[in-house]
């Protein structure tokens, strides 16, 4: 008999049975909702409306369930309905009637509310924990590379010299703001709905406050109907790790590239790499990829809560029961992508070689000698038409304009003087960028200090 049975003359259908029940999936609830009922019943000690004594049993009993599970001793029953049925059933045949007494005050409603709610807060923390690992392997990989020059693209065009250090800090701050949108979600979040009841509240004098003192909540929630029903914190949280998974996407997109035979900009690892079955030469940038794949996986997990929220009526209904595998799948493919990209990203090689010659080949200097001629007093329309007319002398000779003889330069423009082999060179074009969030050096050493210190800081 369920727990809910004493309506009931006939036992359910097993398909509804099947149909019905969550413990396949909500059994990874199980800390948490012992957590939360050692919490509710001290408080219902607290208030009076248990002894000392029945709490000290029912304390005891959850805490001896509790550790038999994690020693492997106690199974969770596939059969139960969900975690919270099962942790209650097996509480009453441990300790009798007074185990009974647990869920006095609440309903499975508020209870899974709260579990959810403990439970995306926890991996709100370990992803956080993952994105910071993943800025410190960035963070390095600047540091290494401030003068691993490389063409910055538009339109997948070469278009301006930058170097591999500016490149991975527009990656740093993607992930920066999405480590910024973990913490916002948990400010908002981080209210106590147990006490709500079913939907109306309870007529037991509860301190609802002292509950949430007790799991670490800023406050109780305010609406009874809005806590059992609010999902919105899964919803942002979603949102959140669609976003971290499409910068992962670009970041991997870009990774395939270099890694390609045609860029040869990086090598990965063995150890992140594999091979064909059937072609020997092989080396395969699966890892990458598999993120990039793995990121519409993420966008069906936002988009289906999404759609599970948008017609449910106030308060609870059983469709909100879907937001735990989406919840659940999602939140583990994006710590699997976090973990892999990271170690990936941290024993990948640069071949600066082929990412400078790339960058001097593809003309990424020519904005340079546009403003090398006005700075010699060609006004900057004129400057541009004659760098073009340079860039396609060289197109037609198959050579760079690091190539051309001052002959050639001065055939174009009398301007021109031995000073422009310097002005064009890449290292002058990257140090010459000095404003802030530029790849200039000077620029680059005042945010890598910023990164350090936001790193630093608890977020």
């Amino acid at each position: 008999m369920k727990l809910w049975g004493g309506r009931f003359t006939k036992e359910e259908n097993t398909l509804v049975n099947q149909f019905n029940a969550s413990i396949s999936f909500d059994k990874r609830f199980y800390r948490q909702d012992i957590r939360g009922s050692i919490a509710h019943v001290t408080m219902l000690a607290k208030q009076g409306i248990l002894t000392d004594k029945e709490k000290q049993q029912i304390v005891a009993g959850l805490e001896g369930i509790l550790s038999d599970v994690e020693n492997g001793t106690l199974e969770i029953d596939p059969g139960a309905e969900d975690i919270h049925s099962f942790v209650e059933t097996t509480l009453i045949l441990r300790i009798g009637d007074v185990g009974k007494k647990l869920h006095t005050g609440r309903s499975r409603n508020d209870q899974v509310a709260l579990d959810m709610k403990l439970y995306v807060r926890d991996e709100i923390g370990a992803l956080d924990t993952l994105i910071k690992e993943l800025l410190q392997t960035i963070l390095t990989v600047i540091e290494e590379n401030l003068e691993t020059y490389m063409p910055g693209f538009t339109h997948l065009q070469k278009a301006q010299p930058v170097t591999a250090a500016h490149h991975f800090g527009a990656y740093f701050e993607m992930f920066l703001r999405d480590r910024s949108r973990l913490s916002d979600i948990l400010k908002r979040m981080n209210t106590c709905p147990l006490g709500s009841g079913a939907l109306a509240g309870t007529t037991y004098p509860l301190d609802r406050e002292y509950t949430a003192s007790l799991l670490g909540f800023d406050s109780a929630t305010r609406n009874s109907m809005d806590s059992v029903s609010d999902r919105d914190y899964l919803i942002e949280l979603c949102s959140a790790m669609a976003t971290m998974m499409m910068h992962l996407s670009r970041f991997s997109e870009e990774i395939i590239l270099w890694n390609s035979n045609e860029y040869q900009f990086v090598e990965l690892d063995d150890a992140y790499s594999t091979g064909s079955s059937i072609m020997p030469q092989k080396k395969n940038p699966d890892i990458a990829e598999l993120v990039r794949g793995k990121t519409g996986r993420v966008y069906g997990a936002l988009i289906s809560i999404l759609t599970t929220m948008k017609g449910i009526p106030l308060a609870y209904n059983k469709d909100i029961q879907e937001d735990k595998e989406l919840t659940f799948d999602a939140i583990d493919t994006t710590k699997d992508c976090l973990t892999l990209f990271t170690g990936m990203l941290a024993t990948m090689k640069f071949n600066r070689d082929a990412m400078k010659k790339s960058a001097v080949n593809g003309f990424t200097n020519a904005t340079d000698a546009a403003d090398y001629l006005v700075n010699h007093g060609v006004p900057f329309r004129d400057a541009h038409g004659i760098v073009g007319q340079l860039v396609l002398h060289c197109l037609n000779k198959g050579i760079s304009l690091d190539d051309m003889s001052l002959e050639e330069y001065k055939a174009v423009s009398p301007v021109f003087e031995e000073d422009i082999y310097e002005a064009i060179s890449l290292k002058t074009c990257v140090e010459k960028r000095t404003t802030l969030g530029a790849p200039g050096p000077s620029a680059m050493a005042k945010v890598i200090t910023e990164y350090k210190r936001l790193l630093e800081t608890e977020n």
